[in-house]
C-alpha cells in the first residue's frame, strides 16, 4: 500500500506548538515510508478563516522544515462537492433539519428528558422532515436510521497509533447512546459540517493514513460512519500524543504564548521547537 498522508489546519488562528507536532509527524511518517504529505485548509468556517493566517501556516511550516508534495488544497473551493455527499444522505431519508439555537439546546439541556443522556442533543426536531427544511436550518444525521441502514455490517477501523493500537469495532448503541444526532450539515452556510467534508476529502485525495491527536479517538468513530454510510473504505488512523501546557492542557489556537511565530520572533531555532515538544 502507498503511504499518503496530510496536515489539514483550519485557518483561524496562528499555529502552536501542538500543530507543529502533529504536522512533524505526519510529514515524518510519510517522509519514511516514501509516501506523500499533502497540506489542505479546511476553511468552511469562511467567517473566521483569514487569508492572514494561511500565509503566515504556510511561512511557519516552511520555516519548520515541512514541504509538501502538491498545491496545497482548500475546501472553500469545493462546497459542491461535500453538498452531493450530504444530499446523498437527505435522498436516503437519514437526515432532518434542525433550527435550534445554541441557548435553546442548553435549555432544553437543563431539564433533558427521559431516556435523553445530558450531554447529546435533546431531539427537538427529530420529528421534522427534510421537506419542511427552511433556510438557517442545520442538518442532522438520524442516529438511529444511519445505524439501521448498516444492517448486520461489521463497523471499525485500522488504528496504528503510538497511544491506540489495533482494529475498534464500532458499536452501534454506543453512536446512538453517545455520540446521538450530530451536524453534518451547517446552519451558517449550506454545506456539509467540517468533520464531514475532511473524511470526504481523505477519500477524494487518496488519503491512505490520517495523522492526528489522541484529542479527536472518540470522533474517529463519527467519519469512519459516514464514510461506510456514503460507500467509502476509512483510511487508517494514527492517534498521537498531545501538546499540552505547563498545568496539563490541551493547547488551542486562542493560547497564543504557543505560537510558533511568537517562538521565531523570539529567537528560537526549528531544532528548540523540537526540543520543546519531545522530538529530539
Amino acid at each position: 500500500m502507498s503511504f499518503v498522508t496530510r496536515f489539514a489546519p483550519s485557518p483561524t488562528g496562528p499555529l502552536h506548538l501542538g500543530h507543529a507536532y502533529s504536522a512533524w509527524i505526519a510529514h515524518d511518517m510519510a517522509r519514511t515510508h516514501g509516501g506523500r504529505f499533502l497540506l489542505r485548509f479546511e476553511d468552511t468556517d469562511l467567517e473566521r478563516s483569514k487569508p492572514e493566517y494561511i500565509a503566515q501556516i504556510i511561512e511557519d511550516l516552511t520555516w519548520l522544515g515541512v514541504t509538501w508534495d502538491e498545491d496545497p488544497t482548500f475546501q472553500s473551493q469545493s462546497l459542491d462537492v461535500y453538498n452531493q455527499s450530504l444530499e446523498s444522505l437527505i435522498s436516503r431519508d437519514l437526515t432532518y433539519p434542525c433550527r435550534c439555537s445554541r441557548k435553546e439546546i442548553a435549555a432544553a439541556l437543563s431539564a433533558p428528558q427521559e431516556g435523553v443522556p445530558h450531554h447529546l442533543y435533546p431531539q427537538i426536531c427529530k420529528h421534522r422532515s427534510m421537506s419542511d427544511r427552511q433556510n438557517g436550518d442545520a442538518i442532522r444525521l438520524h442516529m438511529d436510521r444511519a445505524c439501521k441502514a448498516l444492517g448486520d455490517f461489521n463497523l471499525n477501523f485500522h488504528e496504528m497509533g503510538d497511544i491506540n493500537c489495533g482494529i475498534y469495532s464500532i458499536d452501534k448503541n454506543t453512536l446512538m447512546r453517545d455520540v446521538g444526532d450530530i451536524v453534518i450539515g451547517r446552519k451558517d452556510i449550506q454545506t456539509a459540517a467540517y468533520f464531514m467534508a475532511s473524511a470526504v476529502d481523505d477519500i477524494r485525495q487518496g488519503i491512505t493514513h490520517v495523522v492526528r491527536g489522541v484529542d479527536l479517538f472518540e470522533f474517529t468513530q463519527v467519519q469512519v460512519l459516514l464514510l461506510h454510510l456514503l460507500g467509502h473504505r476509512a483510511p487508517l488512523y494514527h492517534h498521537h500524543k498531545l501538546i499540552r501546557d505547563d498545568a496539563g492542557k490541551r493547547l488551542a489556537k486562542r493560547d497564543d504564548a504557543r505560537a510558533i511565530s511568537k517562538y521565531r520572533a523570539d529567537g528560537y531555532s526549528p531544532s528548540d521547537i523540537k526540543m520543546l515538544v519531545g522530538l529530539v
